[in-house]
């Protein structure tokens, strides 16, 4: 938190001895020291990008995430209002960092804390928590939000049964928003110069993306703003159609980012691309980021890079870039699961590339199901190349009916093209080639790349549910080029 915003009290204190000087200077409480994290250019990931690319490490804060910000301004602001009162008991439904953070201020303060959390997180947080004096209730992850099981649901019971308690609700609270918009917002402004040009961060109650962006467009509307998503979260689809759609819903175990809600705290015109990122590319792109980058962090800060470094490339940010991504804890929360080589192997996220199959390997390039593009066998070769076009591909399957007939690619097109200047108005079963192989989504990798030879660039995933799903060259070399990176 930037000092000043919580009415930094640091004691200086001047004492000459002899004509000797001696300045001593300390803070009124640890509270004090939040805020003001570091900026630290990444080298070692960010091969063939020009732009810079910073990491604003959140692990400086005294609980070691960038939830003290929040913490401390939701208890501060509550006081303020009276909603919390001397003695009183902070109840609060966490991933385990907000947690860290309130209970740091209500060992300053003298509050009681009781913290509710999922049975997904993992047990370092839960001790952490323990150890500084809080009660944790651990409840079960996938159950509905309003299920009485719930995290959600246990932490706002137990504030309507317990005297004289508050519950923060970091979801709803929009002193989450405001702590970013007061602090983390002006620190990037200032550190950077004013010439950060996009801003990256995970999504989790939403207050960090919300309030840092709302702070930084009002300096230069200019700046993008990139949000992190997990796969099996809303947040991606409700970012491009602004409904909730229930299906999206899925298990995943990165912790801190993604919903099944959508929280007060987020505000979606602040951000201008959302992109998901599964658990493995998030936990490899991690443990990368202390192997290489000497940065020991949490599994969201790698879901954070690894998007930031997807956009970056994929938008080929050039050497007048500044991007800046926040990483938001520390590495010690995660020591039984993404630093544990068992844990890894045994969730799927370390091991032979091999192993993988076609829904899998979908999965991991898209994050979800696609709609696959295709030309009908008596449509024009014309119509074709503007499909292509206009959805950047260079391939097509070709259906008549419900089946597929054959296929067109864009060699294809040009070598009849060469030899008949009239090709553009024949119809696509003129010139089309056999149909693309067809695979159930169980298909294994060495089935998969046995199929592909240089006259097939691509391969049907025919679902259970009757969708088709298509797999190009390109999209197997990217997702097994990624999958070789150092876990």
């Amino acid at each position: 938190m930037n000092n000043g915003d919580f009415e930094h009290k640091s004691v200086f204190s001047t004492i000459n001895y002899n004509q000797i000087t001696t300045v001593f200077m300390w803070h009124n409480s640890i509270l004090e020291t939040i805020g003001n994290t570091p900026l630290i250019k990444l080298n070692a990931l960010v091969e063939g990008i020009e732009a810079t690319i910073l990491a604003k490490v959140e692990y400086f804060n005294p609980g070691q995430s960038v939830k003290d910000r929040i913490a401390v301004k939701m208890i501060e602001d509550a006081e303020k209002a009276g909603l919390l009162k001397p003695g009183g008991t902070i109840i609060e439904g966490t991933s385990g960092n907000t947690g860290m953070g309130i209970a740091l201020a209500a060992v300053v303060k003298g509050y009681k804390c009781i913290f509710t959390t999922t049975d997904k997180q993992s047990m370092e947080k839960v001790n952490l928590l323990r150890a500084l004096g809080a009660e944790v209730r651990i409840c079960p992850t996938n159950v509905e939000p309003n299920d009485p099981r719930s995290y959600y649901s246990v932490a706002k019971r137990l504030s309507e049964e317990i005297p004289n308690s508050y519950y923060p609700n970091q979801y709803d609270n929009l002193s989450n928003y405001q702590a970013h918009y007061e602090s983390t917002g002006p620190e990037l402004w200032e550190q950077t110069d004013g010439k950060i040009t996009h801003f990256v961060a995970g999504m989790g109650t939403g207050g960090t993306i919300t309030g840092t962006s709302m702070y930084l467009k009002e300096q230069n509307p200019n700046i993008k703003v990139i949000g992190i998503d997990s796969v099996g979260s809303v947040y991606k689809s409700y970012f491009k159609t602004r409904e909730f759609d229930k299906s999206q819903i899925g298990p995943y175990l990165t912790e801190g980012i993604g919903e099944d809600i959508i929280p007060k705290n987020i505000n979606f015109d602040y951000v201008d691309e959302v992109i998901q990122c599964n658990d493995r590319d998030a936990f490899v792109t991690t443990r990368a980021l202390a192997r290489k980058e000497a940065l020991f962090v949490g599994g969201s800060c790698g879901a954070a890079v690894w998007g930031a470094l997807e956009y970056a490339r994929t938008n080929n940010l050039g050497k007048d870039d500044v991007l800046v991504v926040l990483l938001p804890d520390s590495g010690t929360r995660y020591m039984g699961k993404i630093y544990n080589d068992e844990w890894m192997h045994s969730n799927g996220f370390m091991g032979d590339p091999n192993d993988m199959n076609a829904g899998e390997l979908i999965q991991r390039k898209f994050g979800s199901k696609q709609d696959v593009h295709f030309v009908t066998a008596d449509q024009t070769v014309a119509s074709a190349i503007e499909i292509m076009h206009s959805e950047s591909i260079s391939q097509l399957p070709v259906k008549s009916g419900d089946a597929y007939v054959g296929s067109l690619t864009e060699s294809r097109i040009f070598s009849a093209m060469l030899d008949d200047a009239t090709t553009r108005s024949k119809k696509v079963e003129s010139i089309m080639e056999k149909p693309f192989p067809v695979v159930s989504p169980q298909s294994k990798v060495d089935h998969i790349s046995s199929l592909f030879d240089k006259n097939t660039c691509a391969i049907l995933v025919n679902n259970p549910d009757g969708s088709v799903e298509i797999l190009t060259k390109s999209d197997l070399i990217q997702v097994l080029s990624h999958f070789g990176q150092d876990s």
